[in-house]
């Protein structure tokens, strides 16, 4: 019984240890989005990639379509995040540039508009499995239409 408890917790540790892996400079997920604005109850999805350009710092450009009511509407961003916790389950700071395009008619026809401004927010990488984690944001975005909202979906290490 001593012997198989031995084995069972040192398994544990092993298991735990790589669970708690580090981004490291160099390293990169894809991921698919979705998003929800609070204030004009707009879905969206979308996707982006990460790329760790140094310790705890990475850069993270996405491209969202959303779905209003009426017309179209898409968003670019370029984030920066600043992680502070390591392991499975990682926080982070963001902040970046955001350019929005909407236009209001529902055919197509009619003015195309760009706003362009920034983001700020906090977000987590909650690693499921190896080769998944989930990934969640809540941001306030200044470009039109000055949205707080949530951005969540799944993360792919390369």
């Amino acid at each position: 019984m001593k012997k198989a408890l031995v084995i069972f917790f040192g398994a544990f540790l092993i298991t735990f240890g790589s669970m708690a892996q580090t981004q490291n400079q160099g390293d990169a997920r894809v991921h698919v989005l979705g998003t929800y604005g609070l204030r004009w109850n707009n879905f969206g999805a979308g996707v982006g990639i990460e790329y760790f350009f140094a310790e705890h710092f990475a850069i993270m450009p996405s491209y969202i379509r959303n779905f209003p009511n009426v017309g179209t509407s898409s968003n670019f961003n370029a984030d920066l995040r600043y992680y502070v916790s390591e392991g499975p389950s990682q926080l982070y700071f963001m902040a970046g540039y955001a350019q929005s395009w909407e236009n209001s008619q529902p055919d197509g026809a009619g003015v195309r508009r760009s706003y362009n401004g920034a983001n700020v927010g906090v977000g987590a990488y909650i690693r499921l499995v190896d080769w998944v984690g989930l990934s969640t944001e809540f941001k306030f975005q200044s470009t039109s239409p000055q949205e707080v909202g949530f951005r969540f979906g799944f993360a792919f290490p390369l």
